[in-house]
């Protein structure tokens, strides 16, 4: 998770990323089957985000992540199959292209009607 160089500092004076990186670590202990992410990103600038990418992609290596994330860009980057939730009710499901494609997700999410009033 790279904070082995941070391991003497207490938790709550490493950054956001650091200590969104030791949340990840603490729940890997375990060695899970099923690794399920909240918004990993959330409140990390750009070199951040770019870097918990990178460790979610190693960690999908061998286990399935379970990432909610509103980041379209990363989900589709990272994921072999993808939910789409609007207001709690499913809209689509599929692959990153797939999703990327469909109507209704580019409706909700994008403001796109597809030529229709």
């Amino acid at each position: 998770m790279g904070l082995y160089a941070k391991r003497d500092r207490v938790a709550k004076f490493l950054s956001h990323g650091e200590q969104r990186a030791l949340e990840i670590a603490i729940a890997l202990v375990t060695n899970p089957k099923l690794l399920r992410l909240d918004e990993p990103t959330a409140g990390m600038g750009p070199e951040e985000s770019k870097e918990m990418v990178a460790v979610i992609e190693k960690l999908a290596e061998g286990r399935t992540i379970l990432l909610v994330e509103h980041k379209m860009k990363m989900i589709l980057g990272l994921s072999d199959r993808i939910l789409v939730l609007h207001h709690g009710e499913l809209i689509a499901q599929g692959t990153p292209e797939e999703i990327q494609t469909d109507k209704e997700v580019r409706r909700v999410y994008l403001g796109q009607n597809n030529g229709n009033a």
